[in-house]
């Protein structure tokens, strides 16, 4: 019982005819039907021949019924009593035997995209997410016998991969030091592709291409994700703008002494450094104040 569960369908070959051959060979028989009629009807031929006509249209019939048509990029699985006997990939008017049952299928490329989705991120964040997948059937027998319908089963399963790659990794990553789903959308889109793959191959069907069409916060934590990125943002800006100064200090110290410019103790070597960092590091332009007394007064 466990082997009739795993077994899965092949796709091969049908054995299947040329149409124009065939539509060649019923034109044939009519011909010969109407005049056979007429050399019965002239008397030309004896009572016993009335069979031919008979056989001639039984002949017409039996080669009509077996007439089908592909379409470029279009295929037909062949069953017999609902057993596979293959499947025919020529374009054009194709025949086979009219107990055949044909069942169309198309193997073009089709482009889904998914419905977004709400997924928590691998550090717990919910996060809307959707995908855009290119896809096509490779194996006509996998895609129909293997699946109950392959078109429910591919949506199914992006979602499904969807899913498991926006948890796998964090939204964002501010230390720039984790691959996330934001900063890191080539890399996460190939990875998605394999998830896929590997999930579709069940039903005969690759993807060619594949990628995040939407990509956020969900509403309810957008507001607060928002300023959490612009207080980051701002602390990173100062972090790098008091490096700075602190440097233009340093050297402002250091080519004074070299230079012998003034003599500063402790307390007004504190006083020159709070009064730099000031002007460095204020938000607002500075106003500045002229002593006219001493450097001590």
């Amino acid at each position: 019982m466990e082997q009739g569960i795993l077994t899965r369908s092949a796709e091969r070959p049908a054995a299947s005819a040329n149409g124009l051959v065939m539509l060649a060979l019923g034109f044939a028989a009519l011909i010969g039907a109407a005049l056979s009629v007429v050399e019965l009807a002239t008397e030309q031929w004896p009572p016993v021949m009335a069979w031919l006509p008979l056989l001639c249209m039984v002949v017409v019939v039996f080669v009509a019924c077996g007439f089908y048509m592909l379409q470029p990029n279009q295929a037909a699985a062949i069953t017999l009593f609902g057993a596979y006997r293959g499947t025919d990939r020529n374009s054009g008017l194709r025949w086979v035997l009219p107990w055949l049952i044909r069942r169309r299928i198309s193997v073009r490329s089709n482009n889904v995209i998914s419905e977004r989705i709400k997924v928590n991120d691998l550090r717990g964040n919910p996060i809307e997410m959707a995908a855009q997948v290119v896809w096509r059937v490779v194996d006509t027998a996998q895609a129909l016998f293997d699946v109950d319908d392959y078109k429910a089963f591919v949506n199914v399963q992006i979602e499904a991969a969807v899913r498991t790659i926006g948890s796998r990794y964090p939204y964002d990553d501010y230390e720039h030091q984790e691959v996330t789903l934001r900063g890191n959308h080539d890399q996460v889109g190939v990875e998605l592709r394999h998830e896929l793959i590997a999930r579709l191959s069940v039903a005969g069907i690759t993807v060619d291409e594949c990628g995040f069409t939407h990509l956020a916060y969900a509403q309810e934590i957008a507001g607060a994700m928002l300023r959490r990125q612009q207080a980051q943002a701002v602390v990173a800006a100062r972090t790098t703008l008091v490096e700075g100064a602190v440097g233009m200090v340093e050297l402002a110290l250091a080519q004074l002494s070299a230079k012998n410019v003034v003599e500063l103790d402790d307390e007004r070597r504190a006083a020159m450094v709070s009064n730099l960092m000031v002007v460095l590091c204020g938000e607002r332009d500075t106003q500045p104040v002229v002593n006219a007394g001493s450097l001590y007064q």
